[in-house]
């Protein structure tokens, strides 16, 4: 594998996909602390493909030895490194935004205070304008009474042209007009026995209303390019890893290295527990997902880790393969002296010609479906591993069954 020109292609290939994802990644960082951890992560990323080049150029001159250490030894380093590089960049934009939501809280209760304030400021000048008013009316009211006496009492002198009167005069509230006609009336009667001379003025009356204002604040956790920055992140980093822990586990399990942790186990246990973790991908993809679980007994002596791998690269290539309102069966079954694992679907199928090499590495039968090729070489090593076989079955349009068999220990 480590000399298969397809290795190299498909490294190539994805290798450049995260380097763009990285490049892109740049332009949403903001703090300081985001661009460093970001320069952290692009030059770790880089020392990696200066390794796997290293590995490559080894492969070339024929040692193998040197490029299987170089996997084991530096490759893994390079690999935890970009994974705390990855973390902190994580963390850095996490810490952003949350003081951004912190400022914007702060910014929204000083807004609700300024906002109060006015509030409180218009009320209490509502009051006074109410006030002012009323007294107009009252004195307005009172010359009324005044004038109604007067005429009673047969006082037909010259009414007062005071600051006050004046002022009256010109106002225009519905009160007052009516007062002055009274008192103009009076007048009129005065005319009769004296001669006096009136004036009068006009005057515009001012409106005053409370200024009006908008207020934008801010209603969600996250704007627009902050989700655009988190899912960025969270793929880029996701394929990169994934893609990392693909190539390093086939690289160990081609090459020998891999001692199998075996220990005693319930085998529909593991297979269950995989299955629940495959529940999320499911529901997202519209997949019906099954566990089955024929027999009693599934005493096994195997590494529960790789085991549990197994059975997720299957179901996660099923779910994968599968549209929406499809179905996904996992089976467990004590078959006797073996235990048979069937993973079935109702999925696109796979093409006559593809079937014989669909356990090859970098193989795959539907390339626009994503992945990286080497789910299913995985699940082949896991299986050798364990002294077992699998099998796939398929037909085009109508699904496909794979079928892992173990010896019994």
């Amino acid at each position: 594998m480590l000399g298969d020109t397809r290795y190299e292609e498909a490294w190539a290939r994805q290798a450049g996909e995260v380097a763009a994802d990285l490049d892109r990644l740049a332009a949403y960082t903001q703090s300081s602390e985001e661009a460093r951890r970001h320069a952290e992560v692009a030059s770790e990323f880089e020392r990696y493909r200066a390794i796997v080049d290293e590995e490559q150029e080894r492969l070339r001159r024929g040692d193998r030895a040197g490029a299987a250490r170089l996997v084991d030894t530096d490759a893994r380093a390079r690999v935890e490194q970009l994974r705390e590089s990855l973390d902190g960049l994580m963390a850095a934009t996490h810490t952003r935004v949350v003081a951004m939501q912190a400022e914007a809280a702060r910014l929204e209760a000083f807004t609700w205070t300024r906002v109060l304030g006015a509030l409180g400021a218009a009320v209490a000048l509502a009051l006074l304008g109410t006030a002012i008013i009323a007294r107009r009316m009252t004195r307005s009211l009172d010359r009324l009474s005044t004038a109604a006496a007067d005429v009673a009492a047969g006082k037909f002198r010259e009414p007062s042209r005071s600051p006050v009167a004046t002022r009256s005069a010109r106002s225009r509230d519905p009160s007052t007009r009516w007062a002055l006609s009274y008192v103009g009336w009076t007048r009129h009667a005065r005319s009769s026995l004296r001669e006096s001379r009136t004036s009068s003025g006009r005057l515009s009356p001012r409106s005053a209303a409370p200024p009006s204002s908008s207020v934008s604040v801010l209603t969600g956790p996250l704007t627009h390019k902050q989700d655009r920055l988190m899912d960025i992140i969270s793929t880029s980093s996701g394929r990169l890893l994934l893609l990392v822990d693909e190539i390093l586990e086939i690289s160990r399990l081609h090459a020998g290295t891999v001692q199998l942790d075996r220990r005693p186990l319930d085998l529909a246990k593991v297979v269950d527990h995989a299955v629940e973790e495959l529940y999320p991908r499911a529901t997202d993809a519209g997949v019906s997902l099954e566990f089955e679980r024929l027999g009693t007994s599934f005493s096994y002596y195997g590494d529960t880790q790789r085991l549990h791998q197994m059975v997720v690269n299957l179901g996660a290539n099923a779910i994968r393969f599968t549209g929406a309102g499809g179905r996904v069966v996992v089976r467990v079954i004590d078959a006797g002296p073996e235990f048979e694992l069937q993973v079935e679907d109702t999925g696109v199928g796979i093409p006559a010609d593809a079937l014989p090499h669909i356990f090859d590495a970098y193989r795959q039968a539907h390339h626009a479906r994503g992945g990286t090729g080497l789910g299913l070489t995985i699940v082949r090593a896991v299986v050798d591993a364990h002294g077992g076989r699998v099998t796939a079955e398929s037909q085009e349009g109508k699904g496909s069954r794979f079928t892992v068999l173990l010896p019994r220990p």
